[in-house]
């Protein structure tokens, strides 16, 4: 079977180096993209599995590798850390059949399938629901989803023990002579952060595009924003620490909460009642009374958004609150995004928690605008004018 199967993988191999994209249409293409994709993920699969046995055995030592990811890594080519999670993802693999197949059938990427089984592994009983969400929205929601089934899971002391210990700041000089940063921030401390220096990204971009500036990429004007705000000249919302905390009015009596009492802040994941009460003594709080309010009643008829009703939309659907992302299938960006009317003003749209419900980073606001235009949405507010005549 050995044989056979590497004589298969060599063939495959020598197909591909003799593909040129040149001879074949652009649909042709797209569908050796997809394909290939398929394959792709199988091929990974089948090599990180074949790998877990390989090192079961100790061939790795044999090779002259005392850890297995290091031997993964060098044949692979990729990271020891990539290496690592990959062996731990075969490994946890015999405890997700389904995450298993859709695997083998090229239907699912090795990163997808980690998230899958990692979850798994700490809150089962979520495969299912999570394999569903990587085959309908892809690794980056999957990331989102996943990420906050664990830390419900999690006991929030125990996570915020956790933060202390990895919190971490570090920098280094690339090739370019650029200081590269990373760093892993305590959500009270990286949110307002993140908050404040996508206000001011944004607003270098507008501005940029007002006096007709051709635009750079996103991170570039998030470099010049971040300069600002260290030298204290962003403005607007990039001078405030804009956080929003949301606690169960019962857990903050009693001082931890129990499950399906939310105690977060808004993008950043759980937090004990305790620290959240720290926060609270000095800081500008937003409060949002959900427990038998309509926030969908938050409406008005301009096309400005009240501060309330602000509020209450970043702060995600209820009752999670976990905040906002683009609500076009399959994007998830967090940044830069519009509070589009699905119901356009110039079609009489209110200006209403209902009606701006579903947020949309900057192109997918374009198509939907474009979309309503094709629909002749924009064009009735017009035609209303023309109607009625001159005063």
């Amino acid at each position: 079977m050995a044989p056979r199967f590497l004589a298969l993988a060599k063939e495959l191999r020598e197909e591909l180096a003799g593909f040129e994209p040149a001879l074949y249409s652009g649909a042709d293409c797209a569908a050796v993209v997809e394909a290939l994709a398929g394959t792709e993920k199988a091929c990974a699969a089948a090599k990180t599995r074949a790998a877990l046995r390989a090192t079961e055995c100790g061939v790795h030592r044999e090779a002259g590798f005392f850890d297995a990811e290091d031997w993964l890594a060098r044949t692979s080519g990729t990271s020891a850390h990539q290496a690592r999670e990959d062996l731990k993802t075969a490994e946890r693999l015999a405890d997700c059949p389904a995450t298993k197949q859709a695997l083998l059938d090229g239907a699912l990427s090795m990163g997808e399938a980690a998230e899958i089984t990692k979850t798994e592994a700490e809150c089962p009983g979520s495969e299912h629901e999570l394999l569903a969400e990587a085959k309908r929205e892809g690794l980056g929601t999957l990331k989102d989803k996943a990420r906050r089934k664990r830390q419900e899971a999690a006991d929030p002391d125990e996570a915020r023990r956790k933060q202390r210990r990895a919190r971490d700041v570090h920098g280094f000089l690339d090739d370019l002579g650029l200081v590269q940063l990373r760093a892993g921030l305590l959500p009270e401390i990286g949110i307002p952060l993140l908050n404040r220096l996508d206000a001011e990204t944004d607003r270098l971009r507008r501005q940029a595009k007002k006096e007709g500036r051709e635009l750079e990429p996103r991170g570039a004007y998030a470099h010049d924003a971040f300069a600002a705000m260290l030298e204290g000249q962003g403005k607007g919302k990039a001078k405030s620490a804009d956080v929003v905390v949301v606690c169960d009015l019962r857990a903050w009596r009693r001082g931890h909460a129990h499950e399906g009492e939310p105690c977060h802040i808004v993008g950043g994941g759980p937090l004990p009642v305790d620290v959240v009460k720290e926060l609270s003594e000095d800081a500008f709080l937003k409060v949002v009374l959900h427990d038998g309010v309509d926030i969908a009643m938050v409406c008005h008829l301009g096309r400005h958004i009240p501060a309330e009703l602000r509020t209450a939309l970043e702060l995600g659907p209820p009752a999670e609150f976990e905040g906002v992302t683009c609500s076009v299938a399959g994007c998830g960006r967090r940044y830069g995004l519009e509070w589009d009317h699905e119901d356009p003003v110039a079609n009489h749209g209110p200006t209403s928690y209902q009606n701006l419900k579903k947020p949309k980073c900057w192109p997918h606001h374009q198509e939907k605008t474009a979309a309503d235009r094709m629909a002749g949405l924009l064009d009735r507010a017009i035609k209303r004018l023309e109607e009625r005549g001159p005063p």
